[in-house]
């Protein structure tokens, strides 16, 4: 009986044990941060939403903050435009690991007025909202132990530092760090470095250490390249040697990252497609307030008008959709996104459900009308999350120069044209040429443009120029070709043969390098030599470099653009002319900088057309095109003279000698008879029929 009463006390003394062990073991929560904040965050009546967090109305911002429970990537990137919850969901990601799986967090914005003003308010009404985060406080939210900059919770710190002090930066390890409108940060930190570097060095001792930024873009150049398999038209990735036209460095880290961009679902062709800026159909010269009322988005698959109450349900049905994958009428991502350890987002403002279309609208027309390079940029970076290129400068849109065809084929000469000139720009791998005919005072006609392909380092594509230059077109050769020596194809001790030079010294009786000059020249075109003997005189078999003024022949180019083309002097293009070639054409363009002086801005680095049509232009300034007069005028037939009054025969002069009778007499032996048919002229005559006749030679 003892030994019964024994085990009994022993069972229940264990049993005691292990409920007190039990209620001290700490179970996290196994919950993603938009879950989180749903379940523990609520907006007071003053908040534009107020009410219980719904992170679904930015569900493009969801796999974003669930990116930092993975430990396959240490840098989560996501880039956007203002007012498209980027803080929020900061917030919610600081929340659910304070809550649930504490440890050290290190959060940087941009300046100290950023963090005291902004941030900070934040997270205090964060640990107000959130009733678990309250009750976890060391002292509560208004404990001694808590500051402005340093947050104690659950047992852990969550520090808040600007990118201007390198000492908060350095001061504590964090195992995450979320660094907040990355664009707006110093390039360097007192001398100490980018900030990023010195905020990822925080996380050396942490395993899963993951680093967070969020911005809106800034100023850079970028183009789009279509997916033929997907029909998703995604930014195209920037080729290394051309990373200096990326000013913006959050859209840099992007860049290095996985790339995807938030993808929609038109809800009438049932398409995907990238919502962008230029998707926007806003009203032509509409005011701000029409543009806000009238404005609409349209599918690029289809042409279909999707308008701000489509836009709930296409972002509740949207997809994150990197190049390489492709997503299917169910919503299905197929695919795996390139490698990379940066997992990097970019959403466009469009997607906001904060802003609507016609308020970005507004916006954009606002800041277009103050006619201020610097408030268009806010309007594109702010409002659609896109990097901003001065698009100034006086030049129609490609559209406008693609409906200005006329209906010659290409390959074909007109009657009009007198000469051919060529511009030949030169790249790593291709030769891009321009043909262009030259008729009465300067009007030109576009003949023939296109590429020659092949690695121009190597002989192979320099003989493809040989047959091209010395095929006829239509019956006519070119008389004159420049060809852009600015690009050295080959590094010298592979090919100690300077390709472009070689090819023009053995054509050298129509073809001639050209360098643009990086400053304005006394003249649009120079002549130098740049082959010299040892006593610096010129070498007798040397070769002639044509040295260009690009602002002047570049301009030549874009006024042409909009010459009348009734007028002499009217620029053609055939009708085989693409949207490549348009767009080329004005990829770069003039603006006046505050100080009155004129800068060329690159839209895009594909700018060989317009480089080409520069050259050939130049060309045709040295055959004097621009003074060429008789046959080929396309101008309209000059109004007849009014009838010659009757004269006494006695006041007509003698007519002009023709050019073969004033040789005759002027080369005849003396004594000699004069031709029956025609009376020999006095000396003075003869004299000024030779003149005129000269005169007239010159001027045809």
């Amino acid at each position: 009986m003892a030994h019964s009463n024994e085990a009994a006390e022993h069972l229940r003394k264990r049993g005691s044990f292990f409920r007190a062990a039990s209620q001290s073991i700490w179970v996290p929560k196994i919950q993603t941060p938009d879950e989180w904040g749903a379940a523990n965050r609520v907006y007071g009546p003053g908040t534009g939403w107020p009410g219980q967090r719904n992170p679904y109305l930015t569900p493009y911002s969801i796999p974003f903050s669930r990116a930092f429970s993975s430990a396959k990537y240490r840098r989560v990137v996501l880039v956007t435009a203002a007012q498209s919850s980027k803080t929020e969901t900061f917030l919610d990601i600081i929340g659910e690991r304070l809550d649930n799986r504490p440890a050290p967090i290190l959060y940087v914005g941009p300046t100290k007025d950023f963090i005291r003003d902004q941030f900070e308010p934040r997270i205090r009404e964060l640990f107000e909202q959130s009733k678990s985060l309250a009750a976890k406080m060391v002292g509560g939210i208004n404990g001694k132990q808590q500051k402005q900059s340093l947050k104690r919770v659950n047992g852990t710190r969550l520090r808040l530092a600007h990118s201007g002090s390198s000492t908060a930066l350095k001061s504590d390890p964090a195992s995450m760090a979320l660094v907040d409108e990355y664009d707006e940060m110093l390039a360097n930190i007192k001398g100490q470095g980018d900030p990023l570097g010195l905020v990822e060095a925080r996380g050396d001792t942490y395993a899963d250490f993951v680093t967070g930024i969020v911005s809106t873009p800034s100023v850079g150049m970028i183009e789009t390249e279509l997916d033929e398999a997907t029909g998703l038209e995604f930014w195209k990735q920037t080729e290394p040697d051309a990373v200096s036209d990326i000013k913006s460095p959050i859209w840099r880290l992007w860049q290095e990252g996985t790339r995807h961009h938030w993808c929609w679902q038109c809800v009438h062709c049932k398409e995907w497609f990238v919502p962008r800026f230029k998707l926007l159909e806003i009203p032509e010269n509409a005011t701000p307030l029409q543009a806000r009322r009238e404005t609409f988005l349209r599918c690029p698959r289809n042409g279909c008008v999707l308008e701000e109450r489509h836009k709930a349900e296409m972002n509740a049905g949207g997809r994150h959709v990197a190049p390489g994958q492709s997503v299917d009428q169910n919503g299905l991502v197929h695919g795996d996104p390139p490698e990379s350890s940066t997992l990097s987002f970019w959403v466009s403002g469009l997607a906001s459900p904060f802003r609507t279309f016609g308020e970005r609208a507004e916006f954009y027309v606002r800041a277009k009308r103050s006619l201020k390079p610097d408030s268009v940029q806010t309007a594109i970076n702010s409002q659609f999350g896109e990097l901003f290129v001065d698009a100034g400068g006086d030049v129609p849109p490609w559209e406008e120069i693609y409906n200005a065809r006329l209906g010659y084929r290409s390959g074909t000469v007109p009657p009009e044209v007198r000469y051919l000139t060529a511009g030949i720009d030169v790249g790593k791998r291709r030769l891009i040429y321009v043909v262009r005919g030259w008729g009465y005072r300067g009007t030109s006609w576009l003949i023939k443009h296109g590429e020659l392909l092949g690695e121009t380092a190597e002989a192979e594509i320099w003989s493809d120029l040989d047959d091209f230059l010395a095929t006829p077109i239509d019956g006519h050769l070119i008389k004159l070709a420049f060809l852009d020596s600015g690009f050295r194809p080959g590094k010298k001790e592979g090919v100690p043969v300077n390709r472009v030079y070689e090819f023009c010294r053995r054509h050298r009786r129509f073809v001639f390098p050209t360098k643009g000059s990086s400053r304005p020249l006394l003249r649009p075109l120079i002549k130098a030599q740049i082959e010299v003997t040892s006593q610096g005189k010129a070498a007798p078999y040397g070769l002639e470099l044509m040295r260009l003024d690009p602002d002047h022949w570049k301009s030549f180019v874009h006024e042409k653009l909009v010459w009348p083309v009734e007028q002499p002097g009217a620029w053609y293009l055939h009708n085989d002319v693409d949207e490549n070639y348009c767009r080329q054409l004005i990829a770069e363009v003039r603006v006046t900088t505050e100080d009155n002086k004129h800068q060329w801005i690159v839209r895009s680095r594909e700018n060989h057309y317009l480089d080409a049509e520069a050259m050939a232009a130049a060309a045709g300034f040295q055959l004097n095109v621009q003074h060429l007069r008789g046959r080929g005028s396309r101008t309209p037939p000059p109004a007849p003279a009014p009838a010659a009054q009757p004269v006494e025969p006695a006041d007509v002069p003698p007519p002009a000698p023709r050019r073969n009778d004033l040789y005759e007499q002027l080369t005849k032996p003396a004594g000699a008879a004069a031709p029956a048919a025609a009376p020999v002229p006095a000396m003075a005559s003869v004299k000024k029929g030779r003149f005129f006749n000269l005169a007239a030679r010159l001027n045809r």
